[in-house]
């Protein structure tokens, strides 16, 4: 894994080292302060770039065109307001879907398995093991975002969330976040309504580079792919990883994300 993940810059294969803890001080104290952090050349140019060589023509013959309106929550029983709220405020969301099960043989495949990853991810979020994802479809996913093509705004369910930035947009496809929008007791509707009508001054954007291991606390940050231009499209892979073993979708829940049961 030498040649794919630049380990001399961020030693995971190395836990308890001094170099090791001391990125994942650097990591934490990110979390804490900006609620991501991100590793810039995680992954080296000439891995990446044999990345996007690996996924870009199965993007192109055998993603799943996933395709959908949907509010912020992905969920249209919210019942602790009115159905008209600004917070229940509909989007349309356009990209191309690979699943785990297409990846087999790739490096984000090998890359998600290596299991230095998820070990020195639970150490960062002070967690005692995180396990890969029991779901055959969901466990690792790359998603592509040609001209037009856009993931609104929304939050998401797990708790952090682990991205892999493949290849950059041509324009467009920029990463906007707003942080602790909302927490686990408080869903701060208005909030949200707010920044959906554009009057949250605190939206940040976060400029990734192809090759940068992007973390963030997905359940509670607010966030979107703006609308791709131009002829390159976003690539980006995206690691799932919980803090117990087996979770899975369900299979309506598979044949809503990815088009099939399994």
């Amino acid at each position: 894994m030498k040649d794919v993940i630049d380990l001399d810059r961020y030693p995971i294969d190395q836990p308890g080292s001094p170099a090791y803890r001391d990125l994942v001080s650097a990591c934490q104290r990110n979390m804490a302060d900006h609620g991501m952090f991100n590793l810039d050349g995680f992954v080296r140019p000439a891995a990446i770039a044999r990345a996007a060589a690996e996924v870009q023509p199965l993007a192109r013959t055998i993603s799943y065109t996933h395709e959908r309106n949907h509010n912020v929550y992905f969920d249209n029983a919210i019942r602790d307001i009115a159905p008209d709220h600004g917070a229940l405020t509909t989007f349309r969301t356009v990209h191309h879907t690979l699943c785990d099960d297409q990846l087999v043989g790739t490096v984000v495949h090998d890359l998600y398995e290596y299991a230095p990853l998820p070990a020195f991810l639970a150490e960062v979020m002070r967690l005692p093991t995180l396990y890969l994802m029991g779901d055959p479809l969901a466990r690792a996913n790359v998603m592509e975002y040609r001209a037009g093509e856009t993931l609104d705004w929304h939050f998401d369910r797990s708790v952090f969330t682990t991205t892999l930035l493949i290849q950059a947009a041509g324009e467009g496809g920029t990463f906007e976040y707003r942080s602790e929008l909302r927490s686990d007791t408080d869903p701060n509707y208005e909030g949200v309504a707010e920044l959906l009508a554009g009057m949250d001054p605190n939206i940040r954007v976060n400029p990734l580079v192809a090759g940068t291991l992007n973390v963030f606390a997905g359940k509670n940050t607010l966030h979107r792919v703006t609308t791709v231009r131009g002829a390159r499209s976003r690539l980006v892979a995206v690691f799932s990883y919980y803090d117990r073993p087996g979770v899975s979708f369900s299979e309506a829940e598979r044949v809503g994300f990815y088009g099939r049961p399994g």
